[in-house]
C-alpha cells in the first residue's frame, strides 16, 4: 500500500515511569495497520546529554557520535507518534531534549500525539504542536489523552477504555496520511549538493 515507516517515541525516562505500558498499547493497537509498519523507539536507548553540539541543528553538521547515531535513526522514518508525560504543564526534559538535537530530519514528516498525566496530559500535546510545527512536521488532529485518574489503577496500572481503540484508529488514518504525502514531498525534492 504505502510502505511507511512510523516510530512510536517514548518521552520518558524517569525511574517508575508509566509510559512505556502506553507506548506498548500504542503498538498493540497498530498491529492490524497495513501498510505500515510502527516500532518503538525508547529514548532509554538514545541516552542524550543536553544539547552539546556546537553548530545550530539546522546546519546538520552533527560533531558528536550520539547526534550522528541519533539523526541516522530518526531518518528513517516517515511520521512519528510522541507518547508523552505532562510535566510542569508541558512535555518531557528528555523529549523535547532529543526533539532539539535536529532539524532536517523532521522536516516535512508527520507527528501524531498521545500523553498521560492528571488532565490526560493536554497541556504537554500542545507544546508538542507549536515544537512540530516549527520543525515542519504535520500534526494528525486526532489525539490521545489518558488521564492518571480514570485510565490508570492507582495511578500506575494503564487499564484504557475500550473507546481509545477507535481513536487510535482514527489517529493513526490522519498520520498515515500525512505521512504518505509528505513522503512524496521529500522524494520530488531536489538533493542539496
Amino acid at each position: 500500500m504505502r510502505d511507511l515507516k512510523i516510530a512510536v517515541i517514548l518521552g520518558s525516562t524517569r525511574p517508575g515511569r508509566n509510559g512505556k505500558a502506553v507506548a506498548d498499547w500504542v503498538l498493540a493497537q497498530a498491529e492490524r495497520r497495513t501498510g505500515t509498519s510502527y516500532e518503538l523507539i525508547d529514548l532509554l536507548d538514545y541516552p542524550l546529554p543536553h544539547l552539546d553540539e556546537a553548530m545550530p541543528p539546522a546546519a546538520g553538521q552533527y560533531a558528536n557520535a550520539h547526534t550522528k547515531a541519533w539523526a541516522e535513526k530518526i531518518a528513517a522514518y516517515d511520521g512519528f507518534v510522541f507518547v508523552t508525560p505532562e510535566y510542569n504543564h508541558s512535555t518531557s526534559g528528555v523529549l523535547k531534549n532529543a526533539i532539539d538535537y535536529l532539524y532536517t530530519e523532521w522536516n516535512n514528516k508527520a507527528a501524531a500525539f498521545v500523553s498521560y498525566g492528571s488532565l490526560g496530559g493536554a497541556r504537554a500535546i500542545e507544546h508538542l504542536r507549536v515544537i512540530a510545527a516549527e520543525l515542519q512536521l504535520a500534526g494528525a488532529r486526532q489525539q490521545l489523552s489518558f488521564s492518571l485518574f480514570t485510565d490508570f489503577e492507582n495511578f500506575s496500572d494503564f487499564r484504557p477504555g475500550p473507546q481509545y481503540a477507535e481513536q487510535a484508529q482514527v489517529m493513526f488514518d490522519q498520520l498515515e496520511s500525512w505521512a504518505a504525502a509528505l513522503k512524496q514531498v521529500r522524494v520530488s525534492q531536489p538533493v542539496a549538493a
